[in-house]
């Protein structure tokens, strides 16, 4: 008789349902990757699917498939089988993807990491947008566990993202006048302006596994899930509004970015407002000024609804929420920088971050 090996992966989406994969192969994966066959699936969990006979073909897209079959591989082998009139309710073939790669070894889950959390420490800006590229190195090479890190800084500055113009999106004549400092990120998005105080920011560097399988829009919400429930543990209802906008009932509380690291790891951060300066906002960011050319200041400072307005709290108190979520959540314990870490951050401010090469990179 032919041995089997057995395998269990799980998917929660987000905002949906709960998406299980049982599968049998015939080789190992672990030790035959190219090799290994599905040789039989039951996808179950609390979805929905119509007809009910639908359960069958979704079954049998799965069976046959290669073990090392790529996300999108095993997703167009579902919309194969399926048949035309069929319909699934709080999940789709990419849910069935990723939970099945989760069986497989691919793809991780928060529990299968130990997590480390990191209360906010003041540092130079330039020494935040380095030790994201630092930590998250360490992290994809499995030298350090994955954690959450908050910001905190003192002046003003302004980060721009890695695509940017540095001429379309910030005044340097205004930023040197206030006194702002200007640094590229390595991840994309806007600019952020950060006045001492008035911001909540925080890096997640994470091993690539934790998001196989996911879109980039699904990857935004699921690694922010904790922070979701940190704001309402606060007072306040917020969701994304894709990509990348953490939004409220009042309205834009702030942005992600990512960016995956040749190293395997990955990192996502977050800077929400705390509190607003529209002025001071306007004078740095020219993209600031466009957005709202034909609406007035009243209303750019509108646009962006800070947590200090919708919560009361003191900064510091959001920024101990934050760290005591995660930690609960995901079982994180404190811990700080490491020496070394520090030291190659510092040498990458030398070197990458605080030069006009890098920060005029694209002019």
């Amino acid at each position: 008789m032919t041995e089997t090996h057995q395998h269990h992966g799980e998917y929660k989406v987000v905002g949906g349902k709960l998406v299980v994969v049982d599968l049998h192969t015939d080789l190992d994966p672990r030790t035959h990757p190219r090799e290994a066959m599905i040789t039989a699936a039951s996808v179950n969990g609390d979805f929905f699917l119509e007809p009910d006979e639908a359960l069958d073909s979704l079954n049998a897209a799965l069976i046959g498939l290669p073990t090392r079959a790529t996300r999108e591989e095993i997703a167009e082998s579902v919309r194969a089988a399926l048949p035309a009139e069929a319909h699934m309710f709080g999940f789709d073939e990419y849910a069935i993807a990723t939970a099945m790669r989760r069986a497989l070894g691919h793809a991780t889950r928060w529990e299968d990491h130990d997590w480390e959390v990191m209360p906010a420490v003041q540092l130079p800006v330039e020494m935040h947008v380095a030790l994201d590229q630092v930590l998250t190195e360490e992290v994809g090479r499995g030298n350090r566990p994955p954690l959450m890190r908050m910001w905190d800084y003192s002046g003003r500055a302004v980060v721009i993202g890695s695509f940017q113009s540095l001429a379309n999106e910030v005044d340097s004549e205004a930023a040197e006048r206030m006194g702002a400092t200007v640094v590229r990120r390595i991840t994309g998005g806007g600019a952020m302006y950060m006045d001492e105080g008035s911001f909540v920011t925080y890096s997640l560097s994470v091993p690539a596994s934790l998001v196989d399988g996911l879109s980039f829009a699904d990857s935004y919400p699921f690694l922010d899930a904790w922070a979701m429930e940190a704001l309402t543990s606060i007072g306040i209802s917020a969701s994304y509004k894709p990509l990348n906008d953490i939004v409220s009932t009042e309205g834009k509380i702030g942005g992600a970015a990512q960016k995956r690291l040749a190293s395997g790891g990955m990192v996502h951060h977050v800077t929400m407002s705390y509190d607003m300066n529209a002025d001071d906002m306007l004078q740095v960011l020219r993209i600031g000024r466009e957005k709202i050319s034909d609406k007035g200041i009243t209303s750019a400072a509108k646009r962006v609804d800070p947590l200090r307005s919708q919560t009361g709290l003191a900064r510091e108190e959001i920024l101990q929420v934050f760290v005591e979520t995660f930690a609960k959540k995901y079982g994180a314990r404190i811990a700080e920088i490491r020496p070394e870490e520090l030291a190659r951050a510092e040498e990458l401010v030398r070197e990458k971050f605080s030069t006009p090469e890098w920060t005029a990179r694209v002019p």
